[in-house]
C-alpha cells in the first residue's frame, strides 16, 4: 500500500483530535490449487488491500480496519477511530513505541520475496505429482487430496513518531494427503512443507511418497493400556513443546500474573546444555521481518541459554506495564492493539540422532502425531491426544493410537533431552526430544 496514503491517514487522525496515530497496509495475492483422485479439485484466487489505523487520544485507544481505501471510506475509518478512542477507557500503557527503540537506519536484507509467480497449471502439476506419488506407495488406497499454493504479502506501517517500515514476502507450498487401509481399517500420513522461495521447496514427489509412506506404517495401530515410560516426540511436532513455553514468558501473561513462570527469570528452567533461539533475522525464514510490528528493531536472542530463562516477550505496552523495555515482540493484525509473538523460534539440537535416543530410552513412546492439547497456565499441567510407536529394545515394535500423554511442563522441561535431527520445516523448529518418563493413559 502506498506510503504516502497511510501518511494521510496518520496526518487526517492527528487533525481529527488523535494525539498520536498509527497505520498499517495490508496487500495480499495468493492463488491454492487442490487436486483429489488425480482430477482437479478446487482453485482458488485472492486479492485483498487492507487498511488499519490504532489512534490515541491522551492514553485512550482504538483501532478500526477496513478494505475499502477510497477517500470517502478513509474518512469515516478516522472519524469512527477517534470517537472510539474519546469514549474508551483509560490505559496507562497505550501509547506508540518509544522512539529510541524503533528500527532507524538501513534495514537487514532477509531475502524473503521471490518475484516467481507460477500459474494455477504449475501448481495442478505439483499438486498432482504429490498425489500420484502417495497413491504408489503400498497399502495406499485412497486420499485426502494434494495441494500447491503460492502467495505474495507486502506489509507497511507509518505513525506520528516518524516511523515508516515496508516488508514484503513470498510463500511457496506443496502438502499431501494419503489414506492407507487393510482388514482391521484405515489412517491417514501426511507430508507438506512451505518456503519463502520456490527453488527451496522439495520435489513433489518427495513429500506425496513421504505421506503415503506414514499412512501405510500407522495401520495395525492398538491401544496400549496406561503406564510410565520414556517418551520421544518426533522432530516434525517436537516444536509443539515450546508453544506453552512462549505464551509462558509473554509480557501480558507476566503482567497479568497468569504464568506457571512468572517467578523463573533468571533461574533454570530447562536442563543445562539446552537453548532456545529466536531470531528474526534468519534469511528466507517463515518467520522472520526485519522490525517488529510497533517498528522496534529487533534482534537474534537467546530466550534460553544453556537452560535459564534470560527475558520475557515484551511489547510496548507490557514493557511499560513491568519497567522494562520492549524486546521487539510486538505482532499485531490490522485490528486490535498488539500482542507478543515470537519470530524464528529454534531449539538447539543435541547429539544423538532418534535411533540412538530410542535406544538410550530402551522401550516407550515415540509420539508422530499430537492433538487437543490441554494446559493449565498458571501450574504448567499439561497433557496431550497423540498416536506414535511403541518401541522396544531401541527399534520400533508397533503403532499405538488413542492415548494421552500428560505432566508439569516444569518437570518436563528440565527432563528434555535434545536428539540431532533438527530439520527447519517452518517458524518454530526443534529436533526429537526424549523425556524419560511420563505419564501416558491409555486403554
Amino acid at each position: 500500500m502506498d506510503e504516502n496514503l497511510l501518511n494521510d491517514v496518520v496526518a487526517a487522525a492527528l487533525k481529527a483530535g488523535a494525539d498520536a496515530a498509527e497505520a498499517v497496509g495490508a496487500e495480499r495475492r495468493s492463488l491454492s490449487v487442490t487436486v483429489r483422485l488425480g482430477d482437479l479439485e478446487e482453485v482458488e484466487r485472492e486479492e485483498s488491500r487492507d487498511l488499519g489505523l490504532r489512534v490515541f487520544v491522551g492514553r485512550r485507544q482504538a483501532t478500526v480496519s477496513g478494505s475499502d481505501i477510497s477517500p470517502e471510506a478513509r474518512a469515516k475509518l478516522v472519524e469512527r477511530a477517534v470517537a472510539m478512542a474519546k469514549l474508551a477507557p483509560e490505559d496507562p500503557y497505550a501509547g506508540l513505541a518509544d522512539p529510541d527503540a524503533l528500527a532507524r537506519g538501513d534495514l537487514p536484507d532477509l531475502d524473503l520475496y521471490d518475484p516467481a509467480e507460477p500459474t494455477a497449471a504449475e501448481l495442478e502439476d505439483r499438486a498432482r505429482a504429490a498425489e500420484a506419488a502417495a497413491r504408489a506407495q503400498p497399502r495406499v488406497t485412497n486420499t485426502d487430496g494434494a495441494s500447491g499454493a503460492w502467495s505474495s504479502s507486502r506489509w507497511t506501517i507509518v505513525t506520528s513518531g516518524g516511523f515508516t517500515g515496508v516488508h514484503r514476502a513470498s510463500g511457496f507450498s506443496i502438502g499431501a494427503s494419503a489414506i492407507a487401509g487393510d482388514e482391521g481399517g484405515m489412517e491417514t500420513g501426511y507430508d507438506g512443507r512451505s518456503a519463502r522461495w520456490q527453488a527451496d521447496l522439495p520435489a513433489p514427489e518427495t513429500l506425496g511418497a513421504e505421506a503415503g509412506r506414514r499412512a501405510a506404517a500407522r495401520l495395525g495401530a492398538r491401544k496400549i493400556a496406561s503406564t510410565t515410560a520414556p517418551v520421544i516426540f518426533e522432530n516434525r511436532l517436537a516444536a509443539s513443546l515450546l508453544s506453552p513455553l512462549i505464551g509462558a514468558i509473554a509480557g501480558p501473561s507476566i503482567a497479568r500474573g497468569t504464568s506457571f513462570l512468572k517467578d523463573r527469570l533468571g533461574q533454570p528452567v530447562f536442563a543445562k546444555g539446552i537453548f532456545v533461539t529466536d531470531d528474526p533475522h534468519r534469511p528466507r525464514g517463515l518467520g522472520s521481518s526485519p522490525f517488529d510490528d510497533e517498528g522496534v528493531r529487533n534482534q537474534r536472542r537467546d530466550l534460553i541459554e544453556d537452560g535459564v530463562l534470560t527475558t520475557w516477550l515484551l511489547n510496548s505496552s507490557s514493557a511499560r506495564q513491568l519497567g522494562l523495555s520492549t524486546t521487539g515482540h510486538a505482532s499485531r493484525g490490522l485490528a486490535g492493539p498488539p500482542g507478543v509473538s515470537p519470530t524464528n523460534l529454534t531449539l538447539r539440537p543435541g547429539e544423538k540422532d532418534l535411533s540412538a535416543l530410542m535406544k538410550d530410552a530402551g522401550s516407550g513412546l515415540l509420539v508422530t502425531s499430537m492433538f487437543g492439547p490441554s494446559l493449565n497456565g498458571n501450574t504448567g499441567d499439561w497433557s496431550v491426544g497423540c498416536s506414535g510407536f511403541w518401541f522396544e529394545g531401541g527399534e520400533l515394535a508397533y503403532p499405538v493410537s488413542e492415548i494421552t500423554v500428560a505432566g508439569n511442563l516444569i518437570d518436563i522441561y528440565g527432563r528434555l533431552v535434545p536428539g540431532s535431527d533438527l530439520e527447519i520445516r517452518g517458524a518454530s523448529n526443534a529436533p526429537s526430544l526424549l523425556v524419560d518418563a511420563l505419564a501416558i493413559a491409555g486403554r
